[in-house]
């Protein structure tokens, strides 16, 4: 089959699948004597895979490990088990911070009344007036 075929059967665009190609998740497509690419269900099933790894909002890296186990043939499947584990992990992290984002938020809109006029507005006062914070290291889930 071609790039679009595969696309519309794997719900994403020729330029993801080209994009996965060249960051080595998905193999290259074999190639016809027009050197159109072509795919067969092996490309189907590793690019569904891909994608909804991707939807549980897992990095390349860890869809990389998934797929590594799977290329490997591993004979058990605990990486993959300790790999998500390790990201519902993650997911608890992110969200306790978005909790308190949403407290911050709330506790800020609480300062306006809604009816004043910008200059005099709460949440302006606050923001203008607050010390800004240090910038936070950069982390990832992966370490």
């Amino acid at each position: 089959m071609k790039i679009g075929e595969l696309a519309r059967i794997t719900n994403c665009t020729p330029d993801t699948i080209r994009f996965y190609e060249k960051e080595g998740l998905l193999p290259r497509a074999g190639r016809t004597e027009a050197n159109y690419r072509t795919y067969d269900e092996s490309h189907i099933e590793r690019l569904r895979l891909i994608r909804n790894c991707r939807e549980l909002d897992m990095t390349h890296d860890e869809v990389r490990a998934l797929l590594h186990a799977v290329d490997t043939g591993s004979p058990s499947c605990c990486a993959i088990d300790a790999l998500v584990d390790e990201h519902i992990a993650h997911v608890g992290s992110r969200i306790d911070e978005l909790i308190k984002l949403r407290d911050q938020l709330t506790t800020l809109r609480k300062k306006c009344r809604g009816e004043q006029a910008v200059d005099t507005c709460g949440i302006m006062h606050e923001l203008t007036s607050k010390k800004t914070a240090q910038p936070k290291a950069k982390k990832s889930h992966l370490g």
